[in-house]
């Protein structure tokens, strides 16, 4: 994939993602799960549940308790919303713009990166000033960022 169109996959994503952040706290799934939650508040049973499943109630319980563990796979989720009457909706919400990760993350690398250059200048005598330093550090990390691939991610960069 070339760096224009990584770039444009995170803008594209970015905009369709920017629309999800305020409803993502309110998806936040309930303390005893999804599952048992709309099961309950529609009135159905864990064997009325497990009926419309084709399982036994006692899977139905075990479902729900490894839902609100964290240890439930989709699949079994996608059987439980349809089961329910719902559909299953996954998606990731980035904390924040991916294009803004992909400069955060730039701006580490390249502070590593010039890190020791600057190191071996203040031995030589020859630091450069604060401005300067922060001068450098954008130019780096703004190419970094424009040039982003796996690299930008390893844990020696």
């Amino acid at each position: 994939m070339t760096k224009i169109s990584r770039r444009l996959l995170r803008k594209s994503l970015d905009q369709r993602l920017a629309q999800l952040r305020p409803v993502a706290q309110l998806a936040a799934k309930p303390p005893l799960g999804w599952i048992r939650s709309i099961r309950q508040s529609l009135g159905m049973t864990a064997a009325q549940l497990a009926e419309r499943m084709g399982v036994t109630q006692p899977r139905i319980i075990a479902l729900e308790r490894a839902e609100a563990e964290g240890a439930v796979t989709l699949k079994s989720l996608k059987r439980a919303a349809e089961a329910l009457n719902c559909r299953l909706v996954y998606t990731f919400v980035p904390n924040e713009p991916l294009e803004q990760v992909v400069r955060n993350r730039a701006r580490v690398v390249a502070g590593e990166r010039l890190a020791g250059v600057e190191h071996s200048m203040r031995l030589e005598n020859q630091a450069t000033s604060s401005e300067a330093q922060e001068e450098r550090l954008q130019e780096a990390s703004d190419q970094l960022a424009a040039n982003a691939h796996g690299s930008l991610w390893a844990k020696r960069a």
